[in-house]
């Protein structure tokens, strides 16, 4: 069984680099994009701003009515009595800001990993807090500015845009390669009659299955490697929290959507309808779970509808591993919805998998 496990992988890893097009949309075009947004790619802003308020805030009550009333028009305010958990929500981009207020001056947590958002943030609260000052420097002439505005980051100085970037993209070109590659191969040897030659031969279907799996992995794994190995060289790529976790997710996430290249190998009739296929469930996937831009700023409707889908779950498990400084067991849940799908559809595509075209 080794030598033969041995044999098919290998034959099935030279098929995979001998195919330009496989080896194209697996590594190359998936760094284009890389390359791509790390260069020129700026966050995308969104109408309103979710604000955690902490504690009173007594520039917020004192804003004048038709002030305040735009306040209210432009923030999505929460209260909290907990800092710590709101910079951890602010952390993990469940919120935009914290606000707090110190004396006489009003502090704004932000995180720069909305670069662009932080920035209009802090220019509108400014502008609220210029807006309160005139009107009290109106009521009470002479008197110096009662408010004063200062920002604080909640992530390290040593974050940058590319890091929130980089797991997106990397689930998103994980997700392609395995799920063409598995619908592509088994239509392929379907219709080359090789899926009957293999039932016949001495190796035993697990053998195959294995071997199939061995090198979908190993080229996910590839990909990690010249990701991160690209982002760290070129854009000042720097891990943080239980990266390493980012491995098993991986591997779970390359099993979860080769089930998805099985199914659409099942169902089609030749190996290009099982690729578009793949293609259809998967690219459409890729804009609803963040892998290109952040959704904060679409409908609640449509965010519910990306959370139902595994590569969100994959794309948020790498962000919390690799980003955002969470512990291992972080990882747990994602993995455990990501085996979840792999296993309804995998059973799914054994159940409609034929030998033969119709």
């Amino acid at each position: 069984m080794s030598n033969g496990f041995l044999a098919l992988s290998r034959a099935i890893l030279l098929g995979f680099l001998r195919d330009k097009s496989s080896v194209f949309f697996a590594l190359v075009f998936p760094l284009m994009f890389l390359v791509l947004f790390g260069g020129i790619f700026n966050d995308q802003d969104q109408s309103r701003v979710e604000l955690i308020q902490v504690g009173d805030v007594a520039l917020v009550d004192s804003l004048p009515a038709d002030v305040r009333a735009a306040f209210d028009d432009t923030f999505e305010i929460r209260t909290s009595d907990d800092l710590d958990e709101a910079l951890d929500e602010v952390r993990k981009g469940d919120a935009d800001v914290v606000i707090e207020q110190r004396g006489d001056t009003l502090v704004a947590h932000y995180t720069q990993t909305e670069q662009v958002k932080a920035a209009i943030t802090q220019g509108t609260l400014r502008a609220f807090i210029d807006a309160t000052n005139v009107a009290q420097l109106a009521a009470e002439s002479g008197t110096p500015p009662p408010y004063s505005f200062e920002a604080e980051r909640v992530e390290d100085d040593s974050l940058s845009t590319i890091q929130f970037m980089t797991p997106g993209l990397l689930g998103w070109a994980v997700a392609m390669s395995a799920s063409f590659g598995a619908a592509a191969t088994l239509q392929g040897w379907r219709q080359s009659k090789l899926l009957r030659r293999l039932q016949l031969s001495p190796l035993s279907t697990r053998t195959i299955v294995a071997a199939r799996v061995a090198v979908t992995v190993a080229i996910a794994l590839v990909q990690m490697a010249i990701f991160v190995g690209l982002g760290t060289a070129a854009f000042g790529l720097s891990l943080t929290g239980s990266w390493w976790m980012a491995i098993p997710l991986l591997v779970v996430g390359t099993l979860c959507f080769m089930a998805i290249g099985l199914l659409a190998g099942a169902v089609a009739k030749t190996a290009e309808g099982a690729v578009n296929m793949a293609n259809f469930l998967v690219l459409p996937m890729a804009f609803l779970s963040g892998s290109f831009f952040p959704l904060d700023g679409a409908p609640s409707w449509l965010r519910v509808v990306s959370d139902l889908l595994p590569l969100k779950h994959l794309n948020e498990g790498m962000l919390d591993v690799m980003v955002r400084g969470e512990g291992p067991s972080s990882a747990l849940l994602p993995m455990a919805v990501l085996a979840g799908f792999a296993l309804v559809v995998t059973l799914a595509a054994a159940k409609l998998f034929r030998w033969e075209t119709t």
